[in-house]
């Protein structure tokens, strides 16, 4: 008669070197480190004046920046303790690698060749692009290996690869400007004429997003690797390569614009880095756009189920209604309320796509356990969450369409959310549930709700204004 094993009453306790506070105290200290290390070159090479002044001037940027990637964040936000792991390795990390690396190299090659004017061309068009690129490029790897839940996607590997560019460019430009403040005090030019100035138009108003439009190129790279399935395992191991030697190309094309000519540079900024920019700019609000319509075509099978109120996929589906929820509970609930609303966004989208990949063949073994805690998630939230959600839905609710004779339809016209068998919001057709064209294939059916029941406001008893 075969018996089960026992259960470990004790089980094994993992290594030291396993434990998460040793690996964030790890990452802690290298970026520590770098920093400091980091701090003490630029010092070194600007002065403590050229610092002050270039820390001063280089930071303004950041914000804008930051606020621009954290805003095409906002449909699925990931946790800000990534993006502070990329803003450090882009401005600690990555920029003393380069330092380091790129003073090597450019010493190495004028010694070798003994020509200095072409040692640092060769520097600035060939190794630095490598140099810099790859080691911005190292902190997407990291999120996408170690943080892979929180990486599913275009616009992850963009808000990762941006926001580790932006931290280097910012390190970059204390420098760059330092430099330029030293200048001027050596030749004695102040005002629109200095040096300090013409740095400052050039790296600080024109053209800001240089390093994070090179670095985005391998972000994507990732972000389309994220979406293949695991039968593309080629496609998957080429295409960060292929971003990343693009993101190269592009930014040795930047450094290099110099040596065109007089109008090297402006004829570069204006044919290929606007028109690039712009490009990059329409594919991401392009796909934030289709996260959007993703949240509204996959939660409506768990309305079905019960777990959503027949309102929400519409207002989780609009950016504009999911403000108006934060605010409808902030002014009614407090700041606590705002936040668990918000979470409860994060969460229904964060279901939303893992539904969509279960249904790709991307999901893993792990979806089951993943969805049961994102069901959970939503549940604990749901009484503070739900009349938000109800309030923005009916505030964003197109104006109502009246059956006519014969459709079938059970309710009043002008009634929101009457329809055949489901009280749901939006339609496919006249009056139609809009889930009707998602159903739940096995094994990713949807599981049942608790048995316990709504509390009396989640009760689909909504009208439109």
């Amino acid at each position: 008669m075969a018996t089960c094993p026992p259960y470990p009453t004790n089980p094994p306790r993992p290594h030291w070197w396993q434990r998460a506070w040793v690996r964030y105290g790890a990452v802690a200290a290298l970026l520590a480190t770098s920093g400091l290390v980091i701090l003490a070159l630029v010092r070194e090479q600007t002065g403590t004046q050229g610092f002050l002044v270039g820390l001063g001037l280089a930071v303004l940027p950041v914000p804008l920046l930051v606020a621009a990637f954290r805003w095409l964040d906002r449909v699925e936000p990931g946790p800000w303790q990534n993006l502070l792991f990329c803003f450090a390795w882009g401005a600690c990390a990555a920029a003393l690698i380069a330092i380091i690396a790129n003073s090597f190299a450019t010493r190495w090659i004028a010694t070798a060749t003994a020509d200095p004017a072409g040692a640092d061309t060769l520097g600035a068009t060939v190794i630095a692009p490598v140099v810099e690129e790859s080691a911005k490029a190292a902190a997407v790897l990291l999120v996408f290996l170690f943080r892979r839940r929180h990486f599913t996607g275009i616009v992850d590997g963009v808000v990762v690869a941006g926001v580790t560019a932006t931290g280097f460019a910012f390190t970059e430009n204390i420098l760059y400007l330092g430099n330029a403040f030293g200048t001027d005090q050596l030749t004695g030019d102040s005002g629109l004429a200095s040096v300090t100035a013409a740095t400052f138009f050039v790296r600080v108003v024109i053209s800001p997003f240089a390093h994070p439009l090179f670095t985005v190129l391998t972000g994507i790279g990732f972000g389309i690797a994220a979406l293949s399935t695991g039968r593309h395992r080629l496609r998957r191991a080429l295409l960060p390569s292929a971003g990343l030697l693009l993101a190269m190309g592009v930014h040795a094309l930047w450094n290099g614009s110099a040596a065109f000519g007089e109008y090297g540079f402006l004829a570069v900024y204006g044919a290929f880095m606007v028109p690039c920019f712009g490009l990059l700019t329409w594919l991401v609000i392009w796909t934030r756009q289709r996260e959007l319509r993703t949240v509204r075509t996959e939660l409506p099978a768990y309305v079905m189920a019960g777990w959503l109120a027949p309102a929400e996929p519409h207002a989780l589906g609009s950016m504009h209604a999911r403000r108006l929820a934060r605010q409808y509970a902030r002014r009614h609930a407090g700041k606590q309320a705002a936040r668990a609303v918000a979470q409860y966004e994060a969460y229904a989208t964060s279901l939303a796509f893992l539904r969509q990949r279960g249904r790709a063949g991307r999901a893993g073994a792990g979806f089951a356990v993943r969805e049961r805690e994102l069901l959970g998630a939503l549940w604990q939230r749901r009484e503070v969450a739900r009349p938000a959600l109800d309030h923005a839905a009916r505030a964003t609710a197109p104006p109502p369409v009246a059956p006519w004779p014969g459709s079938g339809v059970t309710g009043a016209p002008g009634v929101y959310g009457a329809t055949v068998a489901h009280a749901t919001y939006g339609y496919a057709g006249p009056w139609t549930p809009a889930f009707a064209a998602a159903p739940s294939p096995a094994p990713y059916a949807v599981p049942a709700r608790p048995s316990y029941p709504y509390p009396p406001y989640a009760r689909p008893h909504l009208h439109r204004p």
